[in-house]
C-alpha cells in the first residue's frame, strides 16, 4: 500500500517533473548539471487523456497510466485532485485504483461503473482498489468514460467522479511495453 501511495503521490508531481527535466537541458551560467533522481517519475507520453510514465521502485521498474477527474459532484471544499490509474508492476498486473483526494470512511465500497456495468472497489484512506483489475481493464477498453460513486468523507450522500477513458487503450499499450509480463 505504501508504494502504492508513492506512485499517486508521484503521479500528482508528474506535471512538476516534466517541467523539471526541461529546466535541467537548459545552459546554467556556471552552474553544474545536476543528474535527475532515479526515483522520479519518468514519462513515456500523453495519450489524449491519459498519460503513461515508469518509476524505480526499489530496483524494479513500475509502468503507471493514470487520468484526472473530468468531473466532481458535489464539490468538496479542500479536497485533493481525483485520480484513476492502472499500475503493472513485475509480480502484480493491472492494479486499477483511484485516488479520492479525501480519506473515505472506514470499510466501504466505491462503485465504478461503464455503462450498464459495474465493479465495485475496496477503500483504504484516501485510495479504493478494484476487486478485479483484469476485468476493470478490459470494460475500459470498451467505453468512452467510467463514473465512480464513493461515499463522501463525511456525512450522507454520494460523491460523484467522471473519468475520460479517451486514450486509455493507447496508454496500457505503452506501459505493457515498458513493462512486459514476466
Amino acid at each position: 500500500m505504501r508504494a502504492f501511495s508513492l506512485i499517486f503521490g508521484l503521479a500528482l508531481l508528474f506535471p512538476l517533473a516534466g517541467h523539471a527535466e526541461q529546466a535541467s537541458t537548459r545552459p546554467h551560467s556556471g552552474a553544474a548539471k545536476s543528474a535527475p533522481r532515479a526515483d522520479q517519475p519518468r514519462p513515456l507520453g500523453r495519450f489524449e487523456d491519459w498519460t503513461a510514465a515508469t518509476h524505480i521502485e526499489g530496483t524494479r521498474t513500475v509502468c503507471y497510466a493514470f487520468t484526472r477527474a473530468r468531473s466532481s459532484n458535489p464539490k468538496i471544499p479542500g479536497r485533493g485532485e481525483v485520480i484513476l490509474t492502472v499500475t503493472e508492476r513485475p509480480t502484480s498486473r493491472d492494479t486499477v485504483a483511484i485516488s479520492a483526494g479525501y480519506t473515505y470512511p472506514p470499510n466501504t465500497t466505491v462503485r465504478l461503473l461503464m455503462d450498464k456495468t459495474a465493479f465495485d472497489f475496496y477503500t483504504a484512506q484516501r485510495s479504493a482498489f478494484a476487486r478485479d483489475g483484469r476485468a476493470v481493464v478490459n470494460a475500459m477498453h470498451h467505453h468512452r468514460e467510467a463514473i465512480a460513486h464513493a461515499p463522501p468523507p463525511r456525512g450522507a450522500g454520494t460523491i460523484t467522479d467522471v473519468f475520460s477513458l479517451r486514450g486509455f487503450s493507447a496508454a496500457y499499450a505503452r506501459i505493457l511495453k515498458a513493462c512486459p509480463s514476466k
